[in-house]
Parts: structure tokens; sequence; C-alpha cells
């Protein structure tokens, strides 16, 4: 091995969680974790283990389920689906009765993002929130939102037309003691002060 050969990024801890009703009792296929679980596979550099949690409709469920997976040392989750005006819908609440603190300019962002899109984006309401050490988001239900609002959108030329919500994930994760995370620039750059890019490592 070369002596100029960089050692492995941190590894990284990150929960997924599906929010339905139907796709928890069998109804239909869940969607939200394949999407979820392939988005991120290709975004990071980093060796991942992914916490999947598939569950149904019911605040306390849901809250459970963040709590224990901060409480396993995931530094990110991600949710997917509950986040619109029907009575059901119920992750927001559930995300925000777990938070230490809120972070409003991701669900500001996601819908700036679909609001090129549908107009009803604005009846979305995904928050941000940190509990302990994690960061929490709430994101849309449907894969190409998934990956939409991560991402962000790019022009033909591959000029970054809306930056994604993820290009600020990591340092925010380097701010509340995190590991290091890498993202592969041809899917979605992430974006730190100068501060805060980390030094190449050597191998020992």
């Amino acid at each position: 091995m070369s002596s100029e050969q960089a050692a492995l990024p941190d590894a990284v801890n990150i929960g997924i969680v599906s929010v339905s009703d139907r796709a928890s009792t069998g109804v239909y296929q869940d969607q939200g974790l394949p999407a979820l679980q392939d988005w991120l596979r290709r975004a990071l550099r980093n060796p991942l283990t992914l916490h999947s949690r598939l569950i149904p409709d019911e605040a306390a469920l849901i809250s459970a389920a963040l709590i224990e997976l901060q409480q396993a040392g995931c530094c990110l989750v991600l949710t997917t689906g509950g986040t619109g005006p029907a009575l059901r819908d119920v992750t927001p609440e559930a995300t925000l009765a777990v938070a230490d603190r809120q972070m409003p300019g991701f669900g500001e962002q996601m819908r700036q993002i679909s609001l090129r899109f549908v107009p009803t984006a604005i009846l979305s309401r995904q928050v941000a929130v940190i509990r302990g050490n994690t960061l929490i988001i709430n994101l849309p239900g449907q894969p190409k939102a998934i990956a939409e609002t991560l991402e962000g959108l790019r022009a033909p030329t591959g000029e970054v037309l809306v930056p994604g919500i993820f290009a600020a994930v990591p340092y925010c994760v380097d701010l509340i003691g995190g590991p290091y995370m890498e993202t592969n620039d041809a899917v979605c750059k992430a974006f730190r002060p100068k501060s805060a890019l980390r030094p190449v490592r050597l191998a020992q």
C-alpha cells in the first residue's frame, strides 16, 4: 500500500424510516426505504450501516423509532411519508415531539424545490430537527421527490440550478459532533467552509 493512499472515510450509521399505514400492513410494497437506500449508497463514499424501519402513521410509534435510532448511534435519520395535511399525516408532529432544536431551513428549501414541479408543494409540512447529536429530516413520500429534494435540480449541462438539502447535511453533522461524511460529487457535493475541510489522511 502506498504511503500516499488515503485512509478509509469514517464509518457512518444512518436511520431510514418509511411511514405508511398501507405499506406497513402489506397492502402495497414500500418504495420509500429502497429509494433512500439507493440514493445514500450513491451519494456517500463512507462505509454505511443503514438502520431501516417501516411503521404506520402513528405518532407514538414514529417518535419511538426516532428515539431508538438516535440512541443506536445514528448521526442522521431520514423519514419519508406522512408530511401532508391529511388527518393521518403526523410525521412532523412526531418529529417535533422528540426535538431539542429545530432546523427550519431544510423544510423551506425542500418546498422551494418541489414548487418547481407542483403548486401543491405548499401543502407539505416537512421539518428537520436535532436531537442530541442526531440530525432528523422529514422527506417527501415519492422516490422521485426524495431524490430531487436531496440532490437538487441540475441543468442539462450539469450546472446546479437549485441546491439540494443534502449539500448542507455533512457540515451540520460535523457541527453536532458526528462523523465526517464524504460525498460523491457527481451525485451531490457537500459544502463546507474551508476551515472545516478535513486534510487528506494518510494510511499508516
